[in-house]
Formats: C-alpha cells, sequence, structure tokens
C-alpha cells in the first residue's frame, strides 16, 4: 500500500527533518482571513462571501530546491474552493509549478490539478484523485525542481514528473526565481465538474490548514545573488540531482494508472492536430 513507501523512492534521497522555524518566518499573509495560530507552528487560511479569500507568499525567492508543505483541506461540502500551492516567478513570462485542489460535495473526492508554465507558456495539465481523504488529516505535497525535472510527490509518493528537454529545443523553468504562493479562493466558475456545481455559502466559512513547511533550496537575495541555504536542520542538498530510481517510476506508474483522470498529453480533442512536442514522451510530462 502507498502508506508503506516513504524510503527508497528516490535516488539519493533524504528525507528532511520538520521544521523547527515559524511559519512566520518563512511567510506573510495575504488578502484577508488568514491567521497564524498555535504560537506559528499552523497556518489557516479562510473562505467566505465576504472577504474575498486569502493566502500567504514567502519572504524569500528561490532558485531550484526541495519544497514540502504539509496540508489538511476543506472539509465536508467544499465545491467550487481552490486552495493553491504553488511556486511562481513574475511578469507576463513567468514560470510556475503548480498544485491546486479542487473542492468537491461532500463525500466526492478532491481532485488534484497540477500545471507546469514556461516562460509564460502554460497548459501543461494532469489531474488526479486521491487514495486517501485530504481533509481529515494533513498529507505532505512536494514540488522537487532542479536543472533535470520537476518531481511533485503526495507522502513522498511519486505522482508526476516534467523533465527538462531545452536539448530537444523545448523551455524548462530554471532561468527565473519563484516565490511560493498559496491561497484559498472562490473559483466556482470552473472548479468543480466545470463551473457546473457551485459554492454553497451558508457552509462557510471554508477553511484550509498547513504546517511543518519545508524548503530545502537555492535562495535568489535582493541584490540577484543565488545561495544554497537549507531551511531545515539537515545541509543535504540531494534534490539537486535527484531522480525517480525503478521503484519510484513504478509507483508513479501506479498513481498514473489509478488515479489520474486528465492528462493534457491524451487529449485528443483538444490537440487535434497533434500533441506538444514533449508529450512524445510519456517520461517528459
Amino acid at each position: 500500500m502507498p502508506s508503506m513507501i516513504l524510503l527508497g523512492l528516490l535516488l539519493a534521497s533524504s528525507l528532511m527533518a520538520a521544521s523547527a522555524d515559524e511559519l512566520s518566518q518563512d511567510f506573510f499573509l495575504t488578502g484577508v482571513g488568514g491567521q497564524i495560530l498555535n504560537n506559528g507552528q499552523l497556518l489557516m487560511l479562510s473562505l467566505d462571501n465576504t472577504t474575498g479569500g486569502s493566502g500567504f507568499e514567502s519572504k524569500d525567492t528561490y532558485l531550484f530546491g526541495r519544497f514540502d508543505m504539509d496540508i489538511k483541506l476543506v472539509p465536508g461540502n467544499s465545491a467550487g474552493t481552490v486552495t493553491t500551492f504553488y511556486l511562481s516567478s513574475q511578469g507576463s513570462n513567468h514560470d510556475e509549478i503548480d498544485f491546486e485542489f479542487l473542492g468537491n460535495l461532500s463525500g466526492d473526492p478532491y481532485t488534484i490539478h497540477t500545471n507546469v508554465f514556461s516562460q509564460g507558456i502554460g497548459g501543461r495539465e494532469m489531474q488526479f484523485q486521491l487514495w486517501f481523504d485530504p481533509t481529515l488529516d494533513f498529507h505532505t505535497y512536494t514540488f522537487i525542481w532542479n536543472s533535470v525535472q520537476i518531481i511533485f510527490m503526495v507522502d513522498n509518493i511519486p505522482i508526476r514528473e516534467f523533465k527538462n528537454r531545452e536539448s530537444d529545443g523545448l523551455s524548462y523553468p530554471n532561468k527565473q526565481p519563484m516565490t511560493i504562493y498559496s491561497s484559498l479562493w472562490d473559483g466556482e466558475q470552473w472548479a468543480t465538474r466545470g463551473g457546473a456545481v457551485k459554492t454553497n455559502w451558508t457552509d462557510a466559512p471554508f477553511e484550509t490548514f498547513f504546517k511543518n513547511f519545508n524548503g530545502n533550496a537555492c535562495v535568489v537575495f535582493p541584490n540577484g545573488i543565488s545561495s544554497c541555504d537549507s531551511k531545515t536542520s539537515t545541509s543535504s542538498l540531494s534534490w539537486q540531482s535527484q531522480q525517480l530510481n525503478s521503484e519510484g517510476r513504478s509507483y508513479l506508474r501506479w498513481v498514473q494508472k489509478h488515479f489520474m483522470t486528465y492528462n493534457y498529453c491524451k487529449d485528443y480533442k483538444r490537440f487535434p492536430n497533434g500533441f506538444p512536442p514533449e508529450c512524445r514522451s510519456s517520461k517528459s510530462h
């Protein structure tokens, strides 16, 4: 079972110890309705029909790293709500790496929406449902971003990888420093069954909780100088060359076979004249 797969999925893997830092040392709140609780160890985002949602962003900007966050999603009738955890640079030609959690009616599964932008171009969506209820407890959502590839993981289980194929003339997010962002907002126009199910505001306020941020990454300082700096108790930078081994690939295939609900590289209606070039290899997206 996936819950037993903790170590050995990745080559040279080194799971990071929980950060002792208060979340307020790494992030500041944005919007209205967010709170930092439990002496800084817990962050809550809240949404109702008056606040317009809430969010937070990192104080540091990064160029490559491993980023882990424990998240407990909105329980019950979360239809129409969207919780995000992502990396993004600024500007029209921005880079971005996304987790978006699309709420649903009580008892129906969440959808995890993933995407990668490079030089302002996205449209590389893959969606998944989970093998557990993400509202009952905290689960760890991870980006590993290095010069070779991006790996998306849930509880240390890989669900997606996106490889650097610049040698084939394709763009890859490896030049623009990115900030960590998160938000809880109303996406009822598209989030649940393509917008068919709207947000029920009588169930508000909707709340998502975050804790145990780990960022083992290269920080880019305001003067433009980059320095690898660990936010955790370990100085290991194994993520710089981290790739999936055979066991990791086996579980990647298992997740994509049983829990993937959308893959842009298989959407014939969307691309009637041929798929994007990175879709030529199943290992590239």
